[in-house]
């Protein structure tokens, strides 16, 4: 059955109706506003965990740093999304809130997984309630476990999640995992990524790549603190990727 008579018998209309060839257009909707998003990378590093972003800043009246890709959820814990940001924002939110409820409680930084199943078990919840939406973002959430070792995982609009050692999603979700695929090595450090990441986009961006779409955040083993990387070092490592 083609996609236009699947629209036109009305299965793409109820979040809560299946199509005869067991499919919920709208959740597939959903991920196709995530693959029109600006690319996100996440990666786990020798020495922690890296967030690389687009931010796809294309006007030149918009306050770059007043935009927000990569977010703290804990000391230890970050995220960053692609799709729509507003509903990403909401359940970084979510987040925020259960990693300090968390603390207060056990007086512990919460671990990665509990928070992405809590992310997740809402995302789901939206994929089977008539009158909602699923949720039109993916997000990965990285960062140090208290027993000291990283973890990264991706979520999509199902509410489905995976862990990975690196994860990209976004408009060039593809070009830049071909990329990630021959070059990941897990003995790696973070400077070291966060200039090969630069480099990738870069290179797949092209010339409308400036150093005001780029964010990137990271939290390594040691010291277990969500640092921002500030924008002079990421003009440094622009200026020698393009030197290469």
């Amino acid at each position: 059955m083609q996609p236009m008579q699947h629209q036109m018998m009305g299965y793409d209309r109820a979040i809560t109706m299946f199509s005869p060839d067991g499919r919920l257009l709208q959740v597939e909707y959903a991920k196709k506003t995530v693959k029109q998003g600006s690319t996100a990378i996440g990666i786990i590093c020798k020495d922690g965990v890296l967030f690389v972003t687009d931010k796809r800043i294309v006007d030149k009246l918009i306050v770059a740093e007043a935009v927000e890709k990569i977010f703290q959820i804990d000391d230890n814990i970050g995220a960053t999304a692609s799709g729509i940001l507003s509903d990403a924002r909401v359940l970084i939110e979510r987040a925020q809130l259960a990693a300090q409820q968390h603390r207060i409680t056990y007086d512990t930084t919460i671990d990665v997984s509990t928070i992405v199943k809590d992310i997740c078990s809402l995302k789901q919840i939206c994929t089977q309630s008539g009158g909602l939406r699923p949720f039109g973002v993916s997000i990965i959430v990285g960062g140090i476990d208290p027993d000291g070792k990283p973890a990264l995982f991706e979520t999509d609009p199902t509410g489905i999640y995976f862990q990975y050692y690196a994860s990209v999603m976004g408009e060039y979700e593809t070009e830049v995992e071909e990329i990630l695929l021959k070059k990941y090595k897990p003995d790696i450090l973070i400077e070291d990524w966060l200039k090969s990441c630069v480099s990738i986009l870069n290179k797949v961006i092209g010339k409308e790549f400036n150093i005001n779409r780029i964010d990137a955040a990271y939290i390594t083993i040691k010291d277990r603190k969500f640092t921002k990387v500030n924008k002079a070092k990421l003009e440094k490592l622009l200026k020698e990727a393009k030197k290469k």
